[in-house]
C-alpha cells in the first residue's frame, strides 16, 4: 500500500522516531548522535541500532542553523574549468577535517561571479573561497572587508585578500626545461588569454627560453580555457613555418583540443610534436590522453585554503597573506625527443 503523505514511511526519520524505537528520551538520542558524554555503551549501541534501522541521518545543516555560528564556507567555482572540480573535492575533505560545511555556487556561461557570490552571501556563509576568480581587485577587496576571503589560483595584490596559489612561473619553467632537455629548440606556448594565472605562465615560458638562450625562438599564440580555444590555437599553430616541435598549453582542457587538431591533421604526438598541459586534471590522467602536464598540488591548495579561512574566523595571527605552492612536472605519453 502506498504510504500516506506525512506518514513515517514518507518522511525523513527524526530524533523522536529514533527515541521511540530505542525506548529512550529524545535528549539521550541527541547525546549519542553528538557523541557527547552522558550515555552508557549499551545505550549508545541501542540508539545507533535504532537509527540504522530507521535510516536516520543527522541533519548537519539544521544543526548549523541552530548554532550561533553557521560554520559554512562558501565556494565559488567555474563549471567550465575541469581543475576546479578537483579542487572542490579537496575542499570537501579539508572542510570535513576542520568541522566546517561547504556551500557551493557555480559560475556558468549564463551566471557570472557576482551572482554566484551574492547567492552565498544570502546563505549565512562565514567566509568565502573563490577559485580562480576573474573579478577586479577592487571587488575582491570589498568582499574581504565584509568577511574572510581566500582567493585560490590567482595572484591578488591587496593587503586584505588572502591568496593560496601555485607558482605558475615555475610551472611553465619546468615544462620548458623538460622540452629543452629532450632536444626541442623550436617551441610554442598557447596561452590562457585573460584567465587567472595566464600572464604568469607566459612569463614562465619566456623566462625559461631566455635561460636556455632560446629567447628569439619564443612563439606565443592566443588561447583560452576550453577545448575549442585549444583547437583554434592549434590550427593557427599549423600555419607557422617552420613548425615548432613542441608546445606548452595553458591548461589540460585546452591541451585536449590541441591534441585533437594535431592528430586529425596527421601530426604524430609525440613523434612530430610534443604537447605539455597544465593542472594535472582528471582529463590529463585518462589513459587515451596520457598528457604530460604540470601538476598543481590540490591537497596543499585546498587544505591551506580552508585552514586560512578558519584561522581568519578564529582571529589567529597571519604572517603571510599569500602562500605560493611549488608545482611539479608529470611526464606521460605526449612528450618525446624531436624526430625532425
Amino acid at each position: 500500500m502506498t504510504p500516506r503523505l506525512g506518514s513515517a514511511a514518507s518522511r525523513r526519520p527524526t530524533l523522536a522516531d529514533v527515541a521511540a524505537r530505542a525506548g529512550v528520551s529524545v535528549a539521550l538520542v541527541s547525546i549519542v548522535m553528538r557523541d557527547a558524554p552522558g550515555a552508557s555503551s549499551a545505550t549508545r549501541e541501542r540508539v545507533r541500532r535504532a537509527a540504522e534501522e530507521l535510516g536516520y541521518r543527522p541533519d548537519s545543516r539544521a544543526r548549523l542553523l541552530r548554532s550561533a555560528r553557521s560554520r559554512l564556507i562558501g565556494v565559488v567555482f567555474a563549471v567550465q574549468h575541469a581543475f576546479h572540480g578537483d579542487l572542490v573535492g579537496g575542499l570537501y575533505t579539508a572542510a570535513d577535517a576542520a568541522d566546517y560545511e561547504l556551500a557551493l555556487s557555480a559560475v556558468t556561461p549564463g551566471r557570472d561571479e557576482r551572482r554566484a557570490v551574492t547567492s552565498l552571501l544570502q546563505d549565512r556563509c562565514e567566509a568565502l573561497i573563490l577559485l580562480g576568480p576573474h573579478a577586479p581587485t577592487s571587488y575582491l577587496a570589498e568582499l574581504a572587508a565584509r568577511m574572510p576571503l581566500v582567493v585560490v589560483a590567482r595572484p591578488v595584490r591587496h593587503r586584505t585578500v588572502d591568496v593560496i596559489r601555485t607558482d605558475d612561473i615555475a610551472g611553465l619553467g619546468q615544462a620548458v626545461d623538460h622540452l629543452v632537455a629532450l632536444g626541442h629548440t623550436r617551441t610554442a606556448h598557447i596561452d590562457g588569454g585573460r584567465a587567472p594565472g595566464a600572464a604568469e605562465r607566459r612569463r614562465g615560458y619566456r623566462g625559461a627560453l631566455q635561460r636556455h638562450g632560446l629567447a628569439d625562438a619564443a612563439l606565443i599564440l592566443p588561447g583560452g580555457l576550453t577545448e575549442q580555444d585549444g583547437a583554434t590555437a592549434a590550427r593557427a599553430l599549423l600555419d607557422t613555418h617552420p613548425l615548432p616541435t613542441a608546445v606548452t598549453v595553458f591548461n589540460d582542457r585546452s591541451a585536449t583540443g590541441v591534441l585533437d587538431v594535431l592528430r586529425s591533421a596527421g601530426i604524430d604526438v609525440p613523434g612530430d610534436m610534443s604537447v605539455v598541459g597544465f593542472d594535472d586534471s582528471r582529463l590529463a590522467r585518462l589513459s587515451h590522453i596520457a598528457l604530460t602536464t604540470v601538476a598543481q598540488d590540490t591537497q596543499q591548495l585546498t587544505s591551506l585554503s580552508v585552514a586560512r579561512a578558519a584561522a581568519r574566523l578564529d582571529g589567529s595571527a597571519i604572517t603571510e597573506r599569500e602562500l605560493v605552492i611549488p608545482p611539479h612536472l608529470i611526464i606521460r605519453g605526449t612528450t618525446a625527443p624531436p624526430t625532425r
